[in-house]
């Protein structure tokens, strides 16, 4: 309820002061789990998403966002999002606990397989996590490119820009394999940042994204 009505309020405003086209929504499963997959170019990558969604999508997001600014605080508890602490050495694994739970109730589920925002705008190699959830769980994955966040709001700026922002939505994938293959985990990755890559038009990078700008 919190979360409809979070969206109804700020869904005028955000298309006013940042114009948002989408295409493919119809690629979306109307109900079921589904993992969408999405490059990463700005932290309102988050907020621009589940805009043009009809259903919810949660995130995971760093704990700090939950006990920082009451503002920041506040959206996130009321957009359902789910608090990692990032610094704990469990967090990729209660990362994906966190994710198959809220498959395993039948929701949607969003994720960065590149693990970071891009640096430069090019994508970068993505990491198993994805791939372990989409065998582990059977749940489809969703491809999806964002396109304009980042000149919204770039990496280091402290307020949003004008600017327009592209979603571009792609066709449900299925895979099978087993989660514990390290080769399986490999290639169905391999094969979503393919997808992204076809949707996005980004230039691709064969090793993972710097890890100094990790998080949200």
């Amino acid at each position: 309820m919190l979360y409809r009505l979070t969206k109804t309020v700020s869904a005028p405003l955000l298309h006013l002061l940042w114009p948002t086209t989408v295409t493919g929504h119809e690629h979306v499963p109307v109900t079921g789990p589904a993992i969408m997959a999405s490059n990463h170019l700005s932290i309102l990558d988050s907020t621009f998403l589940p805009l043009v969604l009809k259903r919810q999508v949660r995130f995971v997001a760093k704990a700090e966002y939950f006990t920082g600014n009451p503002v920041t605080a506040m959206w996130m508890r009321a957009t359902g999002q789910i608090s990692i602490d990032r610094q704990s050495p469990t967090s990729a694994q209660d990362m994906l606990d966190a994710a198959a739970k809220v498959l395993g109730n039948g929701e949607l589920f969003g994720i960065y397989p590149e693990g970071t925002r891009s640096p430069d705008g090019r994508l970068y190699r993505g990491k198993v996590g994805v791939s372990w959830l989409a065998l582990a769980t059977g749940a489809p994955v969703v491809p999806v490119a964002m396109e304009g966040t980042d000149k919204v709001l770039p990496i280091g700026a402290a307020r949003p820009r004008p600017g327009r922002v592209n979603v571009r939505i792609g066709k449900p994938m299925t895979f099978t394999g087993s989660e514990t293959s390290a080769r399986d985990r490999r290639r169905v990755t391999d094969e979503i940042m393919t997808a992204i890559q076809e949707l996005s038009g980004q230039e691709y990078v064969t090793s993972y994204a710097p890890s100094r700008t990790q998080g949200k």
